[in-house]
């Protein structure tokens, strides 16, 4: 699903206008991304949890040219999805316990 398709899903479930529902959709994923900005986690009880890691830099392989190269540390949000997330792509897990 792309972010043009959420919006129109949402617009018509809530019988929202196309505009209205993209300036919806565009503040919550403005918030999540502000919020990781300034360091903060966002819990989204039963979805998942999105969270920024700092990585350590690594030496590694320039793909192109096969020359050894020294990628800088840096950081990257990472999501954890949630049991509620999880039951829904496999529930079929949750019955092997």
């Amino acid at each position: 699903m792309t972010r043009s398709e959420l919006i129109a899903l949402y617009a018509k479930s809530r019988n929202r206008k196309k505009k209205e529902a993209e300036a919806d959709v565009n503040f919550i994923f403005d918030a999540i991304t502000e919020a990781l900005a300034r360091d903060e986690k966002v819990v989204l009880t039963g979805f998942g949890t999105f969270n920024v890691k700092d990585r350590k830099g690594k030496r590694c392989l320039n793909p192109r040219s096969k020359r050894p190269m020294q990628l800088p540390p840096g950081r990257a949000a990472v999501f954890r999805s949630g049991r509620g997330l999880r039951d829904a792509v496999d529930p079929k897990k949750d019955q092997n316990k």
